[in-house]
């Protein structure tokens, strides 16, 4: 995963060209009074005004993320100034997973300037300069800098004013002001939501961790590390704390730094590129390959025996040392098989950013840690664990097969980024349900492979696993066939005739593909509007959304209004680097899918970023797009 992780850098570096800065506030100020004598205070009254769903954070918002600074350029004609902010919105922010201070809407921020008594008189240009991160609920910008000027008459013979900041005002750092302690009755408390999701991520890592214990790499490692703790002189039951304390610190640190260079190495805007770049796909495309011919058998992955040997030896020393070798020793050792739990959690948690795939590591390898916890404090138990033996085994084969179809999966995102078009719907589909039919028939017998005998008798459990197994293959059947999968259309390559240029499902929106000046055209001639899907081959959620949302009957009947275009960004031709020049350019994103209503002169009426499941909201925004009585 390490080396994944440097793929992913070196691949990811040359993204940051398209990174260059958005602009979804504007900024302007203006001087209260217009003139005032040397010596004399003006209020600043620097207004923003914010792109709807978008917000920046305030100025005492602790990173990540960025905080807003608002100062005033130097001037000599200016003794002091004083900014002051409105109160700010507490709220999750599912960007970071911390609750953080915003500013959304229009938001006036006041300056409080003071002149300087030798100040010359005549105009007197005032520029206010900020810097912010903007974000919204589903993506973030990088830091920019912005400026607002306004120009003050700066005249010995004015009336000096008395300027005063409105109530409710405080400067950053200072105390808030009474009413923003106090929240609207009723109001509802985002935070909670945020701290339900992120609590559930972390109990699916735990469970991830949990799970992997039955794994065949990390069961028999169980006597093996039951051994150890047994010849351990200990001191006593605290003593026997400190020692389980310590053992499972070591898988902890060791699975934790998988979080921390994912997070150090990716950033907030790689797992954009990331998900779609063929080398990555192909990269993990094979590691999962490795790993499941190992499980069904075809090898056994081993870490370099000398080096195993070098840690068991010293952590065979006995003392903390030797315990906390112990541990990272174990890790090691199981990693050959957590892998791909580790990949999977991995590229969930990325894709929220903020401290998730740290926190969801420590998570699974707590999980994975916390039964060898409770064996090394009571040795005992170990003697009512079921024997590593046939079940084992199963458990191995059928894990094999799983990997094996999810090594398909990322295949099939090179096949559709470099446009093979070898691994189509059908045919991806038919190895799923070949895949998924094999550990059914393999866990009712028909299949022989270690850990199933000819004469062992079929137990309930197996029975029904192996039926799951293969209701799931028969389930797939109908997706080969032009028929829907739900969800799992999200995962699947789209239908041949779906993602040809032009193409359209069976009865569904025709959409033209990378033909933008074709399509403005056509808008032009039949005065229409050209809704754009900035879109990907490998892109799950544009997937789904043209699988699930674009077929509902109340969303196609909306489309039938616009000229369709679909822009793919994520290929390895000359088109998808134009789209995604296109689209950062014109919209300063490379996130997708990314909804975009344009007129015949390419000019946006609305926008929208990401997957939505609200029929409502994906109307709504067709609805702005096409304006009042359209």
């Amino acid at each position: 995963m390490l080396i994944l992780f440097l793929l992913a850098w070196l691949v990811l570096a040359p993204g940051a060209a398209f990174t260059q800065r958005m602009d979804p506030i504007k900024w302007t100020l203006t001087l209260e009074p217009a003139s005032a004598p040397p010596g004399g205070t003006v209020l600043g009254k620097l207004s923003a005004k914010f792109e709807p769903d978008w917000h920046l954070y305030s100025m005492s918002t602790p990173r990540p993320p960025i905080a807003t600074t608002i100062a005033l350029a130097a001037n000599e004609a200016v003794a002091e100034t004083r900014v002051f902010a409105p109160p700010p919105k507490r709220k999750f922010d599912p960007n970071f997973g911390v609750e953080t201070e915003t500013f959304e809407g229009d938001t006036v921020f006041y300056l409080l300037i003071r002149l300087a008594g030798n100040a010359p008189p005549g105009p007197l240009e005032l520029t206010a300069q900020t810097r912010y991160q903007a974000c919204t609920d589903k993506l973030c910008l990088p830091p920019v800098r912005r400026t607002a000027t306004a120009t003050l008459s700066v005249d010995p013979a004015a009336r000096a004013a008395a300027v005063a900041v409105p109530a409710g005002y405080s400067a950053p750092g200072a105390a808030a002001p009474a009413a923003e302690a106090q929240a609207p009755e009723g109001a509802s408390t985002p935070a909670r939501g945020g701290d339900a999701g992120l609590a559930a991520f972390l109990a699916i890592a735990f469970g991830f961790g949990l799970a992997a214990i039955f794994t065949p790499c990390v069961f028999p490692m169980i006597p093996i590390t039951m051994s150890f703790f047994l010849n351990q002189t200990s001191g006593g039951r605290a003593d026997a704390l400190r020692q389980a304390t310590v053992f499972c610190l070591g898988i902890v640190v060791l699975f934790s730094l998988l979080g921390l260079a994912a997070t150090a190495v990716l950033g907030p805007f790689g797992v954009v590129l990331l998900g779609s770049n063929p080398w990555v796909n192909g990269f993990i495309t094979l590691v999962f390959t490795v790993f499941a011919l190992s499980l069904l058998g075809a090898f056994e992955i081993t870490l370099p025996s000398g080096l195993l040997t070098r840690l068991d030896s010293a952590s065979r020393r006995g003392g903390f040392g030797g315990t906390l070798l112990m541990g990272l020793t174990f890790s090691l050792t199981a990693f050959a098989c957590v892998g791909p739990f580790v990949g999977t959690l991995l590229a969930a948690s990325v894709a929220s950013g903020g401290l998730r795939p740290l926190a969801g590591m420590v998570a699974f390898a707590s999980g994975l840690a916390s039964p060898f916890f409770a064996l090394a404090l009571f040795p005992s138990w170990l003697r009512r664990l079921p024997k590593s033996g046939g079940w084992m085994s199963r458990v191995k084969v059928v894990l094999g097969f799983i990997i094996l179809a999810a090594a398909f999966k990322y295949l099939s995102n090179v096949d559709q980024v470099l446009q093979w078009n070898i691994l189509t719907r059908e045919r991806f589909l038919a190895v799923w349900v070949v895949l998924f039919a094999l550990p059914g028939l393999y866990l009712l017998g028909f299949l022989r492979l270690e850990g199933v005998k000819p004469d062992q008798p079929l137990g309930v459990a197996r029975l029904l696993v192996a039926a799951a197994f293969l209701i799931f293959a028969v389930s797939l059947v109908p997706g080969m066939f032009g028929g829907s999968l739900g969800e799992l259309d999200a995962f699947v390559p789209l239908a041949s005739r779906a993602a040809a240029p032009g193409g359209g499902g069976a009865g569904g929106p025709v959409w033209m593909k990378n033909q933008l000046d074709d399509a403005l055209a056509r808008a032009r001639q039949e005065n229409k509007l050209v809704l754009v899907s900035f879109t990907g081959y490998a892109c799950t959620n544009c997937h789904w959304m043209k699988a699930n949302m674009f077929t509902r009957p109340e969303v196609a009947a909306a489309l039938s209004e616009f000229v369709l275009l679909e822009l793919y960004t994520d290929g390895a031709d000359e088109a998808s680097r134009r789209n995604q020049e296109l689209q950062e350019r014109q919209f300063s994103t490379i996130a997708i899918p990314y909804y975009a209503i344009l007129d015949p002169d390419q000019r946006p009426a609305a926008t929208f970023a990401g997957l939505t499941r609200s029929t409502e909201e994906f109307l709504a925004f067709l609805a702005k797009g096409r304006g009042p009585g359209q």
